[in-house]
């Protein structure tokens, strides 16, 4: 069972509402078009040697999130889609990764299977194997998209899953729902040769943060051909603009880039969920990560409208 949130409604006039209004009233996945869910680990992250902090992620995310507008450029669109946007509370983790990840692939799956498209507010990047499990669950092929710095392809550690295993564990599941792997954004230097070869022995696609351009991205988006769990970890954007993440990340994408990406997951049909991870308050400054990765789903939800 989820734990419903407790973020409140933002008090503002009836002529200005805000996505709270929304989403604090809206917890119910019956008739939902998409449907948020919180993944409160960092677990995963204190494993792979990162600064704790990113289970708070959620809960930070949200307060940002109520906080905006729906999108006034197409209003009609966005709170329609509003008008069929649950938020419905957060996985309740018991500290093992390994639990809590099947427990939000149990949630994830029945939404998959009836259409509903799970937004995934992180917690670290363990998240998205728990994510993938969904996909498992639902017995429903899936390629994964993960906007990063790193690949996350690292071996379990002692057996263990932590933040840098998750895609990895996804190629290598046995029900072979992952049938491809894709990363964009991966910096040269934080990359080991050995993780490039198991992408490359996956049959996967690496690109890299300085081969991405707004043409670049929607090249990607166009070209996608199966149904897609995108993720996007907050480390792949630059510093100043995301200075509370797990790993901070220097010369990363600029914002306008990483939302571009955002808003072409969203528009695209073949995007059947999304996650935002790596969140980290305990290091963020004047709120500003906690804002950018509530306009990445912003941005992700302005291109789900726009899908008609």
């Amino acid at each position: 069972m989820l734990t419903p949130s407790d973020i409140p409604a933002p008090d503002t006039a009836a002529d200005d509402p805000r996505l709270g209004h929304w989403l604090a009233a809206n917890r119910s996945a019956e008739g939902a078009r998409a449907v948020l869910i919180g993944f409160p680990s960092d677990e995963g992250v204190r494993r792979n040697g990162g600064r704790s902090g990113a289970a708070d992620g959620p809960a930070a995310i949200r307060r940002a999130l109520y906080k905006l507008t729906p999108d006034a450029e197409h209003p009609g669109a966005f709170t329609d889609l509003l008008d069929r946007t649950a938020d419905l509370g957060d996985i309740p983790v018991t500290g093992f990764v390994e639990t809590d990840q099947q427990a939000l692939g149990e949630v994830v799956a029945p939404l998959l299977a009836d259409g509903i498209v799970p937004v995934i507010l992180g917690g670290g990047h363990e998240t998205s194997f728990g994510h993938f499990l969904g996909y498992a669950g639902a017995e429903q092929d899936v390629e994964i998209l993960n906007w990063d710095a790193h690949a996350d392809v690292r071996p379990l550690k002692d057996g263990l899953a932590h933040s840098g295993s998750p895609f990895r564990q996804a190629l290598e599941h046995p029900s072979g729902r992952c049938t491809r792997y894709m990363v964009a954004g991966l910096q040269p230097h934080s990359t080991a040769r050995a993780h490039l070869d198991v992408i490359d022995e996956w049959g996967g696609e690496v690109v890299w943060r300085r081969s991405l351009t707004e043409v670049r991205i929607r090249s990607i988006a166009i070209g996608l051909t199966e149904p897609t769990l995108a993720t996007f970890d907050l480390d792949a954007v630059e510093a100043a603009s995301a200075p509370g993440v797990s790993a901070p990340n220097i010369g990363g994408l600029p914002a306008d880039l990483w939302l571009y990406a955002a808003y072409e997951m969203g528009r695209s049909p073949l995007v059947r969920s999304m996650d935002v991870v790596e969140l980290n308050p305990a290091f963020d400054v004047d709120g500003r990560t906690a804002r950018l990765a509530a306009l990445t789903v912003w941005h992700f939800l302005k291109g789900l409208a726009a899908r008609g």
